[in-house]
């Protein structure tokens, strides 16, 4: 028996080295972006212009990829001046909306997928990055806890302020950040956004109990 299992475990070990080997060579060669391009252009070649238009960068999205969003300090600058010009308050200069209707925005992971009904409004998807209500068990954590949001800032309007930014375009305060240009994109409306920001800084909001 042990003369049946030992050679096959040393085929099975080899094999797996060569497989570890050739996968550290291929990733050590750099991407070809005009090979990406193409690749992304064949993928949604069929698609509405409409869809086609989504995959193309604009000037901050190639930065971040140009650096793998590790930008050099001076980029970094330019990218957080650019997209904080983006972004746009209010007119009636409220920013807090319903809590409750945030709360069924940050739960909502649809909008924006070809199986979608035009008119479809998109949710926030909050809890994919983030934990909100200290009751949540299931939620991401490739975002900061979210809990206590509003009364940790003590309801301050300056923080207010800044939170809208940030789910407005969130780059305008970090460069080359994770989290989705919510406004700036037009993934959520101006409504969307202001129940999103009552969600958090609502003493009433179960973020904030």
């Amino acid at each position: 028996m042990t003369r049946m299992i030992a050679p096959a475990l040393l085929v099975a070990a080899l094999s797996i080295a060569h497989v570890a080997t050739a996968t550290a060579q291929t990733a050590a060669k750099p991407v070809d972006p005009a090979l990406v391009e193409k690749y992304l252009e064949s993928t949604f070649g069929k698609a509405p212009a409409e869809w086609q238009a989504r995959i193309k960068p604009d000037e901050t999205l190639q930065a971040c990829n140009k650096f793998r969003n590790n930008v050099p300090a001076a980029e970094a600058d330019k990218i957080t001046a650019r997209e904080t010009a983006r972004v746009v308050y209010p007119a009636d200069g409220q920013l807090l909306g319903n809590w409750k209707e945030g709360r069924k925005v940050a739960n909502n992971g649809r909008g924006g997928q070809f199986s979608d009904k035009p008119g479809i409004a998109s949710g926030g998807n909050c809890y994919a990055c983030h934990q909100m209500e200290k009751s949540e068990l299931s939620f991401g954590t490739i975002g900061p806890s979210l809990t206590n949001y509003g009364k940790d800032r003590n309801y301050a309007p300056d923080a207010i302020k800044l939170a809208w930014a940030k789910v407005y375009d969130s780059q305008s305060q970090a460069a080359c950040s994770n989290m989705p240009r919510f406004g700036a994109n037009q993934v959520l409306t101006e409504a969307q956004i202001k129940d999103v920001l009552a969600l958090l800084f609502d003493p009433e909001s179960p973020i904030n109990k």
